[in-house]
């Protein structure tokens, strides 16, 4: 062993090792013995290195002299350090009664320098060597850094509260009306990244105008390193308008994309020309299906491309065999618009593809024409063929069926899950047969060969030997498309998948990739292959102009790579869950310019409703992962604040948009404190017959006006609608009810409006019904990080928007026929506890046929008649009770009898599940067929001596 300064070096068969004294873990031990002295060194890095057989007299004074050099090295390591250990104990120390919110961009360089300190220092002092009062001293730095969560999470209560308190003036009086506790707390919190959850009429806009000001006021920043975004022009007028008018500070809310234009002014010298489309909705997808049509009509390849999407591609490609239930299959179909290029409507994707190859191929055809031939009786509907070509007579039946391996190596026909193998067999054979006695030509295509890849190739060499294919010019058909008004709707999504497609930096080779991973087939190379050409033409007519997307994305480049440098130390967001990809990047290429930069944002999950315009919901549910920041190892250092009370609505309106939206469980959890209490139901839901939507929305109306006094002050009434061609007929309605001041909206246009009575039109089931049955297409999830798996996830925002435009009462109308899937919920959960008209809830009744609901419709007599809600593939129909002319009745399980609500018993139809037995008149005296005639020709089978009894006093034989 020997001692050299602050070191120590041990020899150990020629092996030499040095340690400082600073890592000696106590004092050197010494003990005597008969054949010499044990010395033992113990060190934090190398355990205890003992030495026997020296001398004890030279083993004790050289244990003397190495603890003496152990505690002057000790002393004088901390008397260098003086200076640091100061500044770490001040800090912590100032952390514990804070001037200002400790957020983690703040107290993680104190952390920074307080660990390094730690490491070099603080850990390897032992009181032995430098005293009881230098290790008090250091004491607060080692528990910070031994546990540095616990004194910052300390440190924001101390601060919030104290602040809370300090400020209490300001926040009474910054704004017209006190400051919610919420409100205040939001303000006050300044973490690296802050999320404020305001709900619908919680006042947001309160608290974004309050933060600005208050940054300025408490002397945290300048005006001009405050940016405050809005996402319209008239939303950051109102702002910098509020702002001002509340403190006279020179703080203007700007858009973002005024923010990335100015940056791109100051890196380039000029600001580039904008498109004359970018701030103009309509204009934008007006370019787009011009390109479209020029592209068509000059490039063959295109004019291809276009015409096989329209004509087999433009709808989901699904058959039976994508579902296991006929209801689930309907329903699809219903959201398709399985509309042909001849005009008319079919009922699968497979009889559309053959539609539109005939029609591509100058075929004139029939669809679903009856039979040339009378057919006899049979117990089944008239006779029906799929198509019928009109020039050579031949008929076309498409048979769902597919070829399947049995177990003895052989082949069986199969049908899809929920149909009857043996009875669809049989119908089959049925038809074959009916041809074949009256000579008429029967072409079959299958659902296997659309499997393999066939149908239409087959069809081609079927009809080759019977037809003289005439295949019109494409320029007839793209006419065509374009009279049928379906270029519209394909320009707006090709028009979204390109703002999608720009934001997100993605390439064709990215889509294609997407689309094999996610098995979107055929139909998206169809789109890409027309995508690709009007992408490149749009940026060919783009050419030294810009877009917002490109503005967005540029500037964004320029701040990444510090061409720009930013100003900007606090970033100040409102509507923050509309924000876009592209938007996302400029935020953080901001935030990470500097490492005290703060984000604000202030938002409601529960009302985004523009995934259609580029929002992506995802940023705002993972607002930490992508803005938060870095504090101990940890990441997403963020903070969230719910406002939760509501200025708006009354409790029942706010309490039951609430339960609404929250069904998805994707929705970030929040609560609401309704602005009052409702002495009277507030939400109503009104039946609606057909053709009588407008008697019933001024029946309403008229409601509505009784319950304003003589002489006061217009009530607010505000109609919402999905789509703006439901909007009635506004002058005659307000010159009817003067004492209301009634207005019609778009829902999504009514974000940020309240009125003190909202009636929602058209709450149906159907393609443009509400929720609205467009769904976002598939083709989008190739530039969609994310999507979300809840069923009508955005459309259930829509309706929670909806809702919350009310203060007093919200009326919902709906069809009584044909009522949506969100009033069928609202009405029959009692966690929502609306109220219906009298006599406007109809029972629920279970279609036999198919699984939907048989709905109860009023004819023209007056007359109910329960028809399935799938209308047009099921055809389900039964009268109403005969006794009681209004319910259904309903089959009594394990007899063979139907009961009605009424009372009347009727037997039961041994042919089908839902019928029942009446007696009718024929030239052969009476007799019993099910209520279902003509449809099903059941007739009895018990003994006819069996008695079914009908209240005799309303017994009316209606048929």
């Amino acid at each position: 062993m020997e001692l050299d300064g602050d070191h120590m070096h041990f020899t150990r068969r020629s092996e030499v090792t040095t340690i400082s004294l600073l890592s000696l873990a106590r004092a050197p031990t010494f003990r005597e013995g008969v054949l010499g002295a044990v010395l033992t060194i113990s060190s934090d890095e190398h355990g205890d290195v003992t030495l026997k057989g020296a001398a004890n007299l030279d083993a004790r004074q050289f244990s003397k002299e190495v603890k003496e050099a152990w505690v002057r090295s000790s002393l004088a390591a901390l008397e260098r350090e003086t200076v640091w250990l100061d500044s770490i104990l001040a800090g912590v120390q100032a952390l514990a009664a804070p001037s200002s919110y400790p957020a983690a961009c703040q107290v993680a360089p104190l952390l920074e320098k307080a660990r390094a300190l730690d490491v070099k220092l603080l850990s390897k002092l032992r009181a032995e060597a430098v005293g009881p009062d230098a290790m008090a001293r250091v004491a607060p730095a080692r528990e910070f850094v031994s546990d540095p969560r616990t004194a910052r999470a300390a440190g924001i209560s101390a601060f919030v509260t104290a602040e809370l308190e300090r400020r209490k003036h300001f926040f009474d009086t910054v704004e017209s009306r006190e400051l919610t506790p919420e409100q205040r707390l939001s303000v006050v919190v300044d973490e690296d990244a802050t999320l404020v959850l305001a709900g619908a009429g919680s006042g947001k806009t309160s608290v974004i105008a309050a933060k600005a000001i208050y940054l300025v006021r408490a002397g945290i920043r300048q005006p001009e390193e405050i940016l405050l975004l809005a996402f319209g022009k008239k939303a950051a007028r109102q702002m910098s308008e509020r702002v001002e008018a509340r403190s006279g500070e020179p703080i203007v809310a700007r858009t973002f994309h005024a923010i990335a234009n100015d940056i791109i002014g100051i890196v380039e010298g000029t600001k580039p020309p904008l498109a004359a489309h970018a701030d103009d909705e309509l204009a934008y997808f007006n370019v787009i299906r011009q390109i479209l049509n020029d592209l068509v009509h000059r490039l063959p390849n295109v004019s291809t491309a276009a015409i096989q999407w329209f004509a087999h591609f433009m709808v989901e490609p699904k058959t039976e065999w994508n579902f296991k239930t006929k209801h689930d299959f309907y329903t699809h179909m219903e959201a398709q618009d399985l509309r042909t290029l001849q005009g008319g409507k079919v009922k699968s994707y497979e009889e559309l593809q053959i539609a539109n190859w005939l029609y591509e191929n100058g075929i004139e055809y029939e669809y679903e024409p009856p039979y040339e031939h009378k057919v006899p009786e049979t117990g089944r509907r008239d006779y029906q063929p799929d198509f019928r070509l009109r020039e050579s007579g031949i008929y076309i039946e498409h048979f769902g069926v597919r070829r399947e391996k049995t177990a003895d190596g052989g082949e069986q026909l199969v049908t899809a899950p929920f149909v009857d193998r043996d009875e669809y067999l049989a119908s089959m054979e049925w038809k074959r047969r009916v041809h074949a006695e009256h000579g008429t030509i029967l072409i079959e295509t299958y659902s296997g060969e659309r499997q393999d890849g066939r149908l239409l190739t087959g069809l081609a060499e079927k009809l080759a030997p019977h037809v003289t294919l005439k295949p019109r010019p494409a320029d007839t058909i793209y006419d065509r498309i374009v009279e049928m008004k379906q270029v519209d709707d394909f320009s707006t999504l090709l028009g979204i998948f390109l703002r999608k497609f720009k934001e997100g930096g993605y390439s064709l080779q990215d889509c294609r990739d997407t689309s094999k991973k996610k098995g979107l087939g055929n139909r998206a190379s169809a789109f890409l292959d027309v995508f690709a050409a009007v992408f490149e033409e749009y940026q060919r007519q783009l050419d030294d102009r810009i877009d917002f997307e490109d503005m967005v994305l540029r500037a964004a480049r320029y701040v990444e790579t510090g061409r720009y440098t930013s100003p900007f130390r606090h970033i100040l967001v409102d509507e923050f869950q509309d924000i876009s990809p592209g938007r996302a990047r400029l935020l953080k290429a901001l935030k990470n310019q500097h490492p005290d930069v703060r984000i604000f944002a202030v938002g409601d999950d529960w009302q985004a409703i523009y995934r259609f315009a580029g929002s992506d919901l995802h940023l705002m549910r993972h607002f930490g992962r992508e803005f938060g920041g870095r504090f101990d190892g940890e990441a997403d250092i963020h903070r969230t604040v719910d406002l939760g009370r509501t200025f708006r609505s009354v409790d029942q309106i706010a309490f039951a948009a609430r339960t609404f939206v929250l069904r998805n469980p994707a929705q970030i959890r929040k609560q609401v404190v309704p602005a009052g209490t409702a002495t009277e139901p507030a939400i109503k839901i009104v039946t609606v017959p057909k053709h009588d939507s407008e008697a019933k929305l001024s029946e309403v109306l008229n409601g509505l006006s009784a319950t304003v006094a003589p002489g006061a002050e217009a009530a607010t009434a505000l109609l919402l609608g999905r789509y703006s061609f439901i909007k009635p007929d506004m002058s005659a309605l307000k010159a009817r009810f003067p004492r209301l001041e009634i207005s019609f909206d778009t829902i999504h246009a009514s974000k940020g409006s309240e009125a003190d009575h909202v009636i929602v039109l058209n709450a149906n089931s159907g393609r443009f019904g509400f929720p609205s049955e467009i769904v976002d297409d598939s083709l989008l999830s190739m530039v969609s990080p994310e999507e979300e798996a809840f069923p009508n996830a955005e459309e259930r925002r829509v309706m929670y928007v909806a809702m919350t435009r009310a203060r007093h009462t919200l009326t919902i109308l709906a069809s009584n026929a044909r009522p949506s899937s969100f009033v069928t919920e609202l009405r029959e959960d009692p966690a929502y506890g609306i109220v219906s008209e009298p006599g406007g809830k109809q029972e629920d009744c279970v279609c036999g046929e198919c699984g939907g609901r048989l709905l109860g419709v009023a004819g023209r007599n007056g007359h109910i008649r329960y028809r399935c809600e799938h209308d047009q593939h099921c055809g389900n129909s039964l009268p109403a009770c005969p006794a009681c002319q209004t319910a259904l009745p309903h089959r009594t399980d394990g007899t063979s009898e139907v009961r009605c609500e009424c009372g009347a018993c009727f037997p039961a139809c041994p042919e089908c599940k839902d019928g029942w037995l009446v007696e009718r008149n024929g030239s052969h005296g009476n007799f019993l067929s099910c209520a279902r005639f003509p449809a099903c020709f059941g007739k009895p089978k018990a003994p006819r001596g069996t008695q079914f009894s009908t209240p005799r006093t309303r017994r009316r034989n209606r048929f």
